[in-house]
């Protein structure tokens, strides 16, 4: 079994931008565990526990799904917090880009007949960068250390790859490792 899912790479300078805003946000906001930066990335998809026969066929859906998807853009910008802020427990970069919703409803659809449920939430684009480690009982002045971060733009990303991305649980945390990579085509 493998741990799997779908996800986007972030180019390298976005990544860095938004490591040197958790490296700002680290020293005023305790409790939170933080993603390293290698390993930001957009997931369209979590899978779980997948066969290692099911990554071909997988794949093989998957870039047919994509075949009518061109390369796009997509734009990283601003801090949030999920579910919110008197409860935060993840702080995320968002994601803005025309084509983003119309992928995630397609892996949906492509997915389900491998046993992936659609999922019913309201899709909201964004990086997880950081986990709050216990639900603490109170976040106060969280709203003014973000707000500063409301509009900030960390930088474009061009999407001309989705891949099917291993992850491994170790005691520092996920390490994750591409298993194939699904390109778009460029125009």
């Amino acid at each position: 079994m493998i741990r799997a899912f779908i996800g986007v790479q972030i180019a390298p300078e976005v990544r860095a931008r938004i490591a040197e805003a958790t490296a700002q946000l680290a020293r005023q906001i305790p409790g939170i565990r933080w993603v390293p930066e290698e390993n930001f990335h957009f997931t369209l998809k979590f899978l779980g526990d997948i066969e290692q026969s099911q990554i071909e066929p997988i794949c093989e859906a998957l870039a047919e799904a994509f075949r009518p998807f061109r390369r796009f853009t997509i734009n990283a910008k601003c801090l949030g917090v999920f579910p919110d802020l008197k409860r935060a427990r993840v702080l995320w970069v968002g994601l803005e880009g025309n084509n983003l919703l119309a992928l995630a409803k397609r892996v949906e659809i492509v997915l389900e007949p491998f046993g992936y449920p659609r999922d019913n939430r309201v899709f909201r684009p964004h990086l997880t960068v950081g986990r709050w480690r216990a639900l603490s009982g109170s976040h106060k002045g969280l709203e003014d250390k973000l707000d500063r971060w409301s509009s900030f733009e960390f930088g474009q990303s061009v999407v001309d790859e989705i891949g099917l991305i291993e992850s491994v649980l170790k005691s520092t945390g996920a390490v994750y490792r591409r298993l194939r990579a699904l390109r778009l085509d460029d125009d």
